[in-house]
């Protein structure tokens, strides 16, 4: 890559960092591209250069929650996990995202916004993980055969996102411990076998302060 091109690739990403910031805060439709490339530290110009649009900005920053979120679905199990166990431990990993990382925050948000067409449908990527990992469940025998993946999944994706909404008026919503809690009810539920035994684990894989949210 060349000086020019690491130049224009840094602005490009410290652009999108600066219009999940806006949209986090403010929604699709009060953003103001002006206030964006001021936080950005470059010209309305250099904007619209990387830019065509606040719809186009918008498509970006949804893009790139979207490639976090697959990062996070992948990788978020602890080894040897029962599906079940990831399920638990990937709808940490994603509490943390929303807590600390404004890029999929703003993502969801965006994707929920009446003020606009979403252009990756997060909820929904994120519903279809929750499937695919009760449906391994199922597969493993973890699950019960009293519940259906798609029900249980439902109240899952529901729980994870109405917390990530919750939190715009009181951040304490996003703590790990707000999604242990729910797991301690629903894993006695759901799960095959007794709960009680530890074989499942309500709390985050990894404690929360050791977990970064990485950089745009």
């Amino acid at each position: 890559m060349t000086p020019k091109q690491e130049r224009a690739f840094r602005t490009r990403t410290q652009l999108v960092l600066s219009a999940a910031e806006a949209f986090d805060r403010q929604g699709f439709a009060t953003a103001s591209l002006t206030a964006i490339s001021n936080s950005a530290g470059v010209s309305n110009g250099a904007l619209h250069f990387h830019f065509e649009s606040k719809e186009a900005l918008a498509a970006a920053v949804e893009a790139e929650a979207a490639e976090r979120m697959r990062t996070i679905v992948d990788g978020a199990a602890r080894r040897g996990a029962s599906a079940l166990q990831a399920l638990v431990d990937t709808s940490h990993a994603v509490m943390l995202r929303l807590r600390q990382d404004v890029v999929v925050r703003a993502g969801f948000r965006l994707s929920g916004d009446a003020a606009r067409q979403a252009t990756h449908d997060l909820p929904e990527h994120w519903r279809q993980s929750v499937v695919r990992l009760l449906e391994r469940a199922g597969r493993d025998g973890s699950l019960t055969s009293a519940v259906t993946p798609s029900d249980v999944a439902g109240v899952v994706t529901a729980t994870v996102l109405g917390f990530g909404v919750l939190a715009r008026f009181d951040s304490a919503w996003l703590a790990s411990g707000s999604l242990s809690g729910f797991w301690k009810l629903m894993l006695p539920m759901i799960a095959a076998g007794p709960v009680e035994r530890g074989e499942l684990d309500c709390r985050p894989a990894v404690p929360a302060d050791v977990r970064r949210a990485p950089a745009v």
